[in-house]
């Protein structure tokens, strides 16, 4: 039965309020990313000419796209293959995705308010409980986490800090792995007296390093419910911890590459580490892909690579001198320190591939899919099989990437399978509006046409050892991957984060967190607001309905602020009803096709949450938050269980407020003491589905 108060007009925002990121948030996250110039300086055109082809909206994935939704607790999208432990599937399976397995998409529960309380906030009805926080043990012999006794040894083995992306790969219906990533670490709140690297002590250095990463950990429901818990006794082999110390490896056409050559790896095959792990994906045969994202903070003296470098690493945002931000990690590792070994930047910014199932596998820095701060890398099929992977560059003014695979996805051959990131062709977007410039003003106002929209291009950068771009190699183009998308003319969007295909729509969905720096003469049609500071919601629908195409059309269905501001807008519908939204930043799905939205940064005074929105239908753009998380936190993940009857969100950093200190905490969630980032999970308390 529908909530009878889900209609319920919603408290709104209509007077300015302070808010988004904390100092400290800036400085340990992305090393104060907006107080630096941009770096993107290149005249592509913030608006282009009208393409006359009307491209179809539909967009619905075929049969057999990434197979079907997975039966029971898995995510609601891809069905990872498992050599280990096969997983069943319902009838409903073997049906089309639009066919099978998602009902009406209904959603109905009374939204939570706006608010500022330190805990975290869901819909009357449902129950929450911490599956994982920081300093948990992973492996067999980590011990009990003693915040005043911290070591690099014990970090080495327990529960890495600032948790972000959550992917699930299910184990039958009670059982399953949930992998983890570790963006990055708070020193300030993570040790009593720290005043900064420089002074810093050489095992609080360590213990960042090993709490930068990510972690596999084995998970269990409890009793039938959608609640999970840490498996603590019995079956673990697969627990698991990765780091800025993990020796991996490169694959594709840039592995072995002179810029990828260090002193300590002449061969340019072999690289140390991942750092500033932000969002991801999952592959159809059952792996992770994590994007290592604000790398440039942790490297000391960019002045002093070689002159031909320096433009490149610019556009990187790598400073002269010692960063603000330094965790100098170059105290422990001189690789950090790039007057010695200028190349080992070059080593970080790739979607690094992990097997969940195989604790004792070297992860793959899969060179095919570009270097830049990526944000996503969301998979999905072609028609004719192919494998096609989604990826944001989360800056100011950057781009939109695609990588469509040569070869296709053969169900069940896992060794042909995890050759097809190797080789492909990496695209880069343009956009194009199909309203007159006069009507894309800057005012925020929509066009005669009623919504922002037009048609779009994906131009191809680099395939296999053959380049498109004038000047540069193809090693060049993945490795200094920013600077090829600035000559082919890509558009230049406001953050572009998380990117996921919609499974039962076929639309992709792009979260624009915002950009403040956008002036009124750089507004174009996709980015339509200057100086905006609340992000916004892109649909993009590929022609025919194949991911394996060049064109597409887009639209805005959300521009995300306070509903009272006339220029946000909720796909038409009636904005009194609707939650207010800032700072779109990662987004998922459930079986029924519904678009999850978690924020970062909400500019409404307001915590940070998480929202839902039909995207058909009569409730089309009838956005509700769902979840608050606690003071000084960012919602990420999110995940919906296929099943939905679990939702798990990442509570990254609470309490990270300016003046906080372990002495003096901002938040105590979730434990009463020091704030301590988590993993939870949110569930229905009579068993219903997450949203009704």
């Amino acid at each position: 039965m529908a909530n009878p108060e889900a209609g319920r007009l919603l408290p709104l925002l209509s007077t300015p309020h302070k808010g988004g990121r904390s100092a400290l948030t800036c400085q340990f996250r992305c090393g104060n990313a907006c107080a630096h110039d941009v770096a993107n300086t290149t005249g592509n055109a913030y608006f282009g000419d009208v393409v006359k082809e009307a491209l179809s909206r539909r967009g619905v994935l075929r049969a057999g796209a990434l197979g079907a939704l997975a039966a029971g607790v898995g995510v609601a999208g891809a069905v990872p293959a498992f050599a280990d432990e096969p997983l069943a599937q319902p009838e409903a399976a073997a049906a089309p995705l639009d066919e099978g397995f998602h009902g009406r998409g209904g959603i109905a529960f009374t939204p939570v308010p706006p608010n500022k309380d330190d805990a975290l906030r869901i819909p009357d009805g449902y129950a929450s409980s911490v599956v994982v926080r920081w300093g948990d043990p992973v492996l067999p012999d980590a011990p009990a986490f003693d915040f005043d006794n911290q070591t690099a040894d014990a970090q080495n083995k327990q529960f890495g800090y600032n948790c972000d992306y959550v992917t699930f790969f299910p184990m039958g219906n009670n059982r399953g792995l949930l992998w983890v990533n570790h963006e990055y670490t708070d020193e300030n709140l993570m040790f009593r007296g720290y005043t900064g690297g420089a002074a810093a002590t050489e095992e609080q250095i360590r213990i960042a390093l090993a709490a930068h990463g990510g972690s596999v950990v084995e998970i269990e429901r409890v009793r039938g419910t959608g609640e999970w818990k840490l498996t603590t006794k019995g079956r673990r082999r697969y627990n698991r911890r990765v780091t800025a110390q993990t020796p991996m490896r490169f694959s594709g056409p840039a592995a072995g590459h002179a810029l990828l050559r260090t002193a300590a790896d002449p061969k340019g095959l072999a690289p140390v580490g991942m750092l500033n792990n932000c969002s991801g994906g999952f592959t159809p045969w059952g792996t992770v892909l994590t994007a290592e994202e604000n790398f440039d903070q942790y490297f000391v003296n960019g002045d002093k690579v070689p002159e031909a470098q320096r433009p490149y690493i610019s556009r990187y945002t790598i400073t002269t001198g010692t960063p603000a931000s330094s965790r100098r990690f170059d105290r422990i590792e001189e690789r950090f320190d790039l007057a010695k070994h200028p190349n080992e930047a070059n080593r970080f910014g790739w979607i690094v591939e992990i097997d969940p199932f195989d604790p004792d596998s070297t992860p793959i820095k899969r060179t095919a899919l570009g270097r830049f701060k990526h944000e996503a890398a969301n998979t999905t099929l072609a028609r004719d099989g192919r494998l096609v992977v989604y990826m944001g560059d989360d800056s100011r003014f950057e781009y939109i990437y695609k990588f469509v695979s040569k070869n296709r996805y053969i169900p069940g051959f896992d060794r042909h399978n995890r050759t097809l990131l190797d080789e492909g062709t990496l695209y880069v977007a343009k956009f194009t509006g199909d309203s007159p410039a006069a009507e894309i003003d800057g005012s925020g106002r929509l066009p005669a046409d009623g919504q922002f929209d037009g048609s779009g291009q994906w131009i191809p950068l680099v395939s296999g050892d053959r380049s498109y771009v004038d000047g540069m190699t193809a090693a060049e183009v993945l490795v200094y991957t920013r600077t090829a998308a600035d000559k082919v003319g890509a558009t230049k969007m406001d953050r572009p984060e998380d990117m996921e295909r919609n499974p039962v729509t076929g639309g992709v969905y792009v979260a624009l967190t915002n950009n403040s720096n956008r002036t009124a003469a750089q507004v174009d049609e996709a980015n339509p607001r200057p100086s905006n500071k609340h992000g916004h919601i892109l649909e993009v629908t590929e022609r025919r309905d194949d991911a394996g195409e060049t064109t597409f059309a887009w639209s805005l269905p959300l521009v995300c602020g306070d509903p009272n501001d006339p220029t946000t807008y909720f796909a038409g519908f009636d904005k009194s009803k609707v939650s207010p939204i800032s700072c779109p930043d990662n987004v998922t799905f459930d079986a029924d096709g519904n678009l999850w939205i978690s924020t970062d940064g909400n500019q409404l005074g307001s915590n940070d949450g998480l929202f839902v929105m039909p995207v058909r239908g009569s409730d089309r753009g009838h956005l509700r938050q769902f979840l608050t998380v606690p003071l000084g936190a960012e919602t990420c993940g999110p995940l919906v269980t296929a099943d939905q009857k679990s939702v798990f969100v990442a509570v990254q950093h609470p309490g990270e407020i300016d003046g906080a200190t372990p002495d003096s905490p901002a938040s105590r969630w979730p434990d009463g003491d020091q704030p301590r980032p988590s993993v939870a999970v949110v569930w229905h308390g009579r068993g219903r589905k997450i949203g009704s």
